[in-house]
């Protein structure tokens, strides 16, 4: 299998899928190659799986762009292609260059097929469906530059990369928007949010350009689109002391604080499962500090609150998060 991460995480992903018992056999920036296998439950760190990924080699632009056609055409043999269709040229940022070696033998290849497959190639779309599971299309990986992976079939974990806003207040709306795929839900008109830790606003914003009534809770201030909006109210509160003024569960519980991930679980996570105080939610927990690897286990653990309280929980590192993991679910 090929495996897609972030760049600079790929030692964390090799890790990862070792303990799950997949071997890695080769690795780069942001790719892992391993032996095949099926992981012994959901990972974190990869982006995309490839499950069968074909390698081709070639020494020019032509060359590659020729041999993808060749495999694509013969893939394609007994398909029909009725309808658009994810064409993706997976980053390949290191090293420098590669991304332009990439996008030029994309740019011939895209030439080919209109040549031999017109309508097919019109259905080709850039980006893949948002959510988790199996998609069928074409994927291509360059590892170096004369050699890159291709596959027909593809794992999506999740991850997706958003447009930006110019109106939210902070890059962490990005984190809040991409979680809503890999959630499969978003906030309604007339749910309740409570967002903890919310200033400058970016995660409150989200929620209530999409009509939720959200209740910010932060002593800091809030910025751009959140400021004077009228979905949302601000309270200027510590988060942790905060809880549901008369009973009644949110509808959504959203959390992005800089604090150790421990601290969040044990004093926001807990006691709002437990107690049922939301029905959906969406945390962001900080491991750099800590071993994500060994975060991640304790938060899967049978025994942890996301097991007992909740269902439907993934872990991720998503696109648009750093050191940090995106967890969402459901509470029971």
């Amino acid at each position: 299998m090929l495996c897609t991460c972030q760049s600079g995480f790929e030692a964390l992903l090799a890790r990862e899928l070792a303990e799950a018992g997949v071997a890695p056999r080769e690795s780069g920036p942001g790719w892992v190659l391993t032996a095949p296998g099926e992981p012994a439950h959901e990972l974190a760190f990869p982006h995309l799986w490839l499950p069968a990924p074909v390698e081709i080699r070639g020494e020019s632009v032509n060359e590659l762009a020729q041999q993808l056609l060749d495999y694509f055409m013969t893939s394609l043999r007994g398909e029909r292609v009725e309808a658009a269709w994810p064409c993706l040229w997976l980053e390949a940022r290191e090293p420098v260059g590669l991304g332009r070696r990439a996008a030029a033998v994309e740019q011939a290849f895209a030439l080919l097929l209109r040549k031999r497959l017109s309508r097919v190639a019109k259905l080709a779309a850039p980006a893949l469906p948002r959510g988790v599971g199996p998609v069928r299309g074409l994927f291509v990986r360059f590892t170096d530059f004369g050699r890159a992976w291709v596959a027909r079939d593809a794992l999506a974990n999740g991850q997706c990369r958003m447009a930006d806003d110019p109106q939210a207040p902070s890059r962490s709306y990005l984190k809040l928007e991409e979680a809503y795929g890999l959630l499969g839900a978003e906030p309604r008109a007339g749910e309740t949010v409570a967002d903890l830790g919310a200033a400058p606003g970016g995660w409150s914003y989200s929620a209530a350009q999409r009509g939720a009534r959200v209740v910010a809770i932060d002593n800091g201030p809030l910025k751009g689109g959140a400021l004077h909006h009228p979905q949302i109210e601000h309270r200027c509160a510590d988060a942790f002391a905060f809880r549901p003024d008369d009973g009644r569960p949110f509808d959504w519980l959203l959390c992005d604080l800089l604090e150790e991930p421990h601290h969040v679980v044990r004093q926001i996570a807990e006691p709002w499962l437990a107690g049922r105080w939301c029905r959906r939610f969406v945390l962001n927990l900080k491991f750099g500090r800590v071993d994500p690897l060994a975060l991640a286990a304790e938060l899967r653990a049978p025994g942890s609150i996301f097991a007992t309280a909740a269902t439907g929980v993934r872990i991720r590192h998503l696109y648009h998060d750093r050191e940090e993991f995106t967890v969402v679910g459901t509470t029971r």
